[in-house]
């Protein structure tokens, strides 16, 4: 998942149902961001920030599991963005500059990918 949600094509806002779908959760595209970011900031040691719908409910949830424990396992939620602060993702380009890189990687989200898996996760 993680290297189909990135490409060097992608960043901006995400358009369509996923972009109503974080309005309607988080408030604005910002607001999400800067929620997400500062949950996947903020997990002690490695592992993944993650954006998930809960199939229960078919709403929109953020969540963060360490080290490489698997979002749907853990949490019930099914991954539809995921963020991967192991330090091998990031260490020779930023360091230990987790922030940076969080910030960065939203250059590279690939939203049209997170919006398949949207709209595939909601018809299963």
């Amino acid at each position: 998942i993680f290297w189909k949600n990135l490409s060097p094509n992608g960043g901006g806002l995400p358009s369509g149902p996923i972009l109503s779908a974080i309005e309607k959760e988080f408030g604005t595209f910002d607001d999400f961001k800067a929620k997400i970011s500062a949950a996947t900031v903020g997990i002690q040691g490695s592992g993944w920030g993650w954006l998930g719908l809960n199939p229960e409910n078919k709403r929109l949830q953020i969540c963060t599991c360490a080290n490489q424990d698997p979002l749907q396992a853990t949490a019930g939620l099914t991954p539809l963005l995921g963020i991967d602060v192991w330090e091998h993702a990031y260490y020779l380009q930023y360091k230990n500059v987790r922030p940076e890189y969080v910030k960065n990687i939203w250059d590279i989200v690939n939203w049209e990918d997170v919006t398949v898996r949207y709209e595939h996760a909601l018809s299963a």
